[in-house]
């Protein structure tokens, strides 16, 4: 094996035996950006004064409809992985193997959060909008699961940082020397995501980013990327017009962040002082009424001498 210098090793596991149990790092890092994600939302929220518990409330909607959606779009574009002569259909359950397509996830992920924002009382734009940061940190995190099950690599490269790829791996073209390493992809997307929270969040600040606008940036900035990453992998994909379709929905991507971040930036031109839907704020209860009229300073009124002349000042006999 080359020097860790010279190029990145490939890992000698991607599982973690824990007594009868078997954890898959993947699983892991899928796991550890779903948390991210909701402690980063859960924190927005609550600075835009809402109720920090609505991201994990909204979040299960996402989360459970992201993953079902994320493997639904991964199955349906390598269907020749899981059917067909040789092939056992119940793979395609195995999530924890791999195989989590984000563009599905996206797609059905916003689906679950919107039926969420809509029991909740949330708007949904304003919720994608406080997610975005946990969003990419869940991409940024999560792309390192690629790493230990030695997928989704790009083409030879001779660079410093190549990724060498184990023996046998069956992704691997056939015919091509095992000294080979390759484009790392899975870091090339970690690091733009990371690259993307910062980019973000100086624009959000600079042009306030509201209505949905966020949002909106996140899908041209994650989409923009992804079409030159996608560009030089190696995994087996489907082709349409020459390109790969994750091309295309990258490009697909694109133009929809582009629409929402025109039309609300149009449509609403002030501040969005709530994330509540009209009418569903929540109601101040009679606790929080009266800790706000105690802490209201008393305004009093002088005489001539200059004291206090407030009925509710002057001393009564018992």
């Amino acid at each position: 094996m080359k020097s860790i210098f010279a190029s990145i090793p490939s890992p000698d596991a991607n599982t973690w035996q824990l007594g009868i149990f078997q954890i898959r790092f993947y699983a892991l890092f899928i796991i550890l950006g779903i948390i991210l994600a909701v402690a980063v939302s859960a924190l927005r929220l609550a600075k835009r004064k809402g109720n920090a518990g609505l991201a994990i409330d909204i979040g299960l909607w996402a989360i459970v409809f992201g993953i079902v959606g994320a493997r639904l779009y991964h199955v349906a574009t390598h269907l020749n992985d899981y059917f067909g002569t040789g092939k056992d259909p119940i793979s395609a359950l195995y999530i924890w193997q791999g195989g989590l397509a984000i563009y599905g996830g996206l797609l059905f992920g916003a689906l679950g959060a919107y039926i969420g924002c809509r029991i909740a009382g949330v708007k949904f734009f304003a919720y994608a909008d406080a997610l975005v940061p946990g969003l990419l940190l869940a991409q940024a995190v999560g792309r390192w699961g690629n790493y230990f099950n030695n997928e989704l690599f790009g083409i030879p490269t001779d660079l410093p940082w190549g990724l060498e790829i184990s023996v046998g791996n069956p992704a691997k073209p056939v015919g091509l020397p095992d000294s080979l390493t390759y484009h790392p992809t899975f870091l090339y997307e970690s690091i733009w995501s990371l690259l993307g929270i910062a980019v973000l969040l100086w624009a959000e600040k600079r042009f306030n980013l509201q209505w949905g606008r966020m949002f909106g940036a996140y899908l041209m900035y994650y989409s923009f990327g992804r079409v030159f990453i996608e560009s030089i992998r190696l995994d087996p994909a489907y082709v349409l017009f020459g390109v790969r379709l994750n091309v295309w929905s990258a490009v697909v991507g694109f133009a929809i962040g582009l629409i929402v971040f025109v039309f609300q930036g149009q449509k609403h031109t002030g501040i969005e002082s709530t994330i509540y839907l009209p009418g569903r704020e929540p109601k101040v209860t009679q606790a929080e009424s009266e800790e706000a009229v105690d802490e209201t300073p008393e305004e009093f009124e002088y005489d001539s001498a200059g004291a206090p002349a407030n009925d509710a000042l002057e001393s009564k006999p018992e």
